[in-house]
C-alpha cells in the first residue's frame, strides 16, 4: 500500500536536525515504523522472528553492535531490549552529531527504578515524537479548509466551507478508526481492524508490557467501563464499581495495574484539566477526562457498529467528542501544544482547551447538532471573560467543532467548524 503522508513527517525531520536520536512512540498499528522508514537509511526490526534471538544475544554481550548502520539508523520496537536506550544515549554522547538514530516503540518500558537496564533518561540526547492513528486530514477525508495553525496565527480566511462528511460517514470513520491498515479495505473488512486490535490487546499485548499475566475477560471489562465513561470525568472508583458488578474479586491494586498497562500501551490517553487564573473565586475541577487514543477502540470493545452508535445519540455525542480529541491532538502536535479540558464548579466548561508552548491558547466546544451551537458559542464567550486574560492573554480563537454541514465565522467571532473541514 502506498505511504500516505503524515503530519508527523516534517516534525520528525525537524527533531532529527536538532537531536542525535528521536523516539517515535504510540500505539501499535498507528504507522510508527512506516513513518520512520521514510527517513531511515538502515533499519533493524527487533521483533523479526528469524533474528530476534540473535539480536538479544548481541545486546547481552555488546549492545553497540545493534547501532551499526548508515544514519539515521532505525531500531524498531526497541523497548523489547531496554538496554538499547542506554546504548543509544552513550553513542549520542560519543558521536556528538545530530540525525543518528530513530527509535520506535508501542509501549513505554518499566520505570527506571524497576528496570536496571535503563539507567539514564536520555534528556538532551533523545527527542520524543508522539504518534497517534491517522486524523481525517491524513486519511484524505477532511477537506482541510480551516487550519489550526492559521487560526492561531490570525491568518485564517473564512468563507462558507462545506463539510464532505455526513453523520453516517462520521459514524463509519469513528468505528473504523485511523489505523493505516484499515484504509483501502472494503468497508466491512476495515471495521474488523479495530476489533482485531482489541483482541490482540486483551489476550497478548497487555501481558507483555510489564511481563505480568492478566485475565483477558477482566481487561476487556475494564476497557468496556472506560468506553462507557468516555469523554467524562468519571473517577476510578466509578470504573471499579462498574467492573465489580460482574467481577467482585477485583481489587483497587489490580485495577490500577490494568489501567497503568493500558496507558503504557498508549491505548487510553486522558485529558488533563486546564487550570488558568480566574477573575472570580470559582473553583476549577481538576479531574482528568477519560479518552482513548482512537475512538474505534471504544466502539470495538462495546461491540458497536456505524448503525448502532447512531441509535443512541447521547452516546454518539460522547464518542464524537473523543473522536475530535484525537484529531485535534494530532493537529496540535507540530504546533508544540497540549490539549486539555476545562470545567469549573459553576458548570461552565470547554471540551478542549488547546495551549501552545508559547502561551497562546484557544477554547473549543464539541457539538453534534446545529441546535446546540448557539449555547456552545455563548459558553465560550463567557469562558473567555471568566479567565484572567491579564495573566494568560486573550484566546487566539473560540471554536465550536461540529458534525454539521458548514464552516463559517459568526458575527461574535466564534468559529463554527465541522471536523471534516479541519487540518493542522
Amino acid at each position: 500500500m502506498k505511504y500516505l503522508e503524515r503530519i508527523g513527517d516534517e516534525l520528525l525531520k525537524r527533531k532529527l536536525r536538532s537531536s542525535a536520536a528521536v523516539l517515535i512512540e504510540g500505539p501499535k498499528w498507528c504507522g510508527k515504523t512506516s513513518m520512520g522508514a521514510q527517513l531511515a537509511k538502515s533499519i533493524i526490526y527487533i521483533q523479526d522472528p528469524d533474528k530476534r534471538a540473535m539480536y538479544r544475544k548481541m545486546a547481552d554481550s555488546q549492545p553497540s553492535l545493534l547501532l551499526e548502520g548508515e544514519t539515521p539508523h532505525m531500531l524498531d520496537e526497541w523497548q523489547t531490549i531496554p538496554v538499547l536506550w542506554d546504548a543509544v544515549r552513550f553513542a549520542a554522547d560519543q558521536r556528538q552529531e545530530m540525525n543518528q538514530f530513530i527509535l520506535t516503540g508501542s509501549a513505554t518500558p518499566l520505570d527506571e527504578d524497576e528496570n536496571s537496564e535503563m539507567e539514564h533518561t536520555g534528556t538532551g540526547r533523545i527527542a520524543r515524537l508522539r504518534m497517534r492513528p491517522m486524523s481525517l486530514w491524513e486519511s484524505k477525508e477532511s477537506r482541510g479548509q480551516v487550519s489550526l495553525k492559521a487560526l492561531f496565527d490570525g491568518t485564517q480566511e473564512m468563507g462558507l466551507f462545506e463539510n464532505p462528511l455526513t453523520i453516517k460517514d462520521l459514524a463509519y470513520v469513528m468505528c473504523r478508526g485511523g489505523w493505516p491498515g484499515a484504509l483501502g479495505l472494503e468497508k466491512e473488512d476495515a471495521l474488523e481492524v479495530a476489533v482485531n486490535l482489541v483482541d490482540e490487546l486483551v489476550n497478548t499485548d497487555v501481558n507483555r508490557v510489564d511481563k505480568t499475566e492478566k485475565n483477558p475477560d477482566r481487561v476487556r471489562a475494564v476497557l468496556r467501563s472506560y468506553a462507557r465513561n468516555i469523554s467524562t470525568m468519571t473517577a476510578a472508583t466509578t470504573i471499579m464499581a462498574d467492573v465489580k458488578a460482574n467481577d467482585i474479586s477485583i481489587t483497587d491494586k489490580t485495577l490500577t495495574n490494568y489501567l497503568t498497562a493500558l496507558r503504557r500501551l498508549f491505548i487510553v490517553e486522558d485529558a488533563k484539566a486546564w487550570q488558568p487564573s480566574l477573575r472570580s473565586k470559582t473553583g476549577i475541577r481538576t479531574s482528568n477526562k477519560r479518552h482513548f487514543v482512537d475512538t474505534s477502540i471504544a466502539t470495538a470493545v462495546l461491540e458497536l457498529n456505524p448503525t448502532s452508535i447512531l441509535e443512541d445519540f447521547n452516546l454518539f455525542g460522547f464518542l464524537f467528542e473523543d473522536f475530535c480529541m484525537r484529531d485535534v491532538r494530532v493537529y496540535t502536535e507540530p504546533l508544540r501544544g497540549t490539549v486539555y479540558h476545562y470545567h469549573d464548579n459553576s458548570e461552565l466548561e470547554s471540551d478542549l482547551i488547546i495551549r501552545l508552548h508559547d502561551g497562546r491558547w484557544a477554547a473549543v466546544e464539541v457539538k453534534t447538532g446545529s441546535k446546540e451551537i448557539e449555547e456552545a458559542a455563548e459558553n465560550l464567550i463567557k469562558l473567555s471573560k471568566t479567565v484572567d486574560t491579564s495573566t494568560i492573554g486573550e484566546p487566539s480563537f473560540l471554536m465550536v467543532l461540529t458534525a454539521g454541514q458548514f464552516a463559517y465565522r459568526r458575527a461574535d467571532g466564534v468559529y463554527i467548524v465541522p471536523i471534516g473541514c479541519l487540518k493542522d
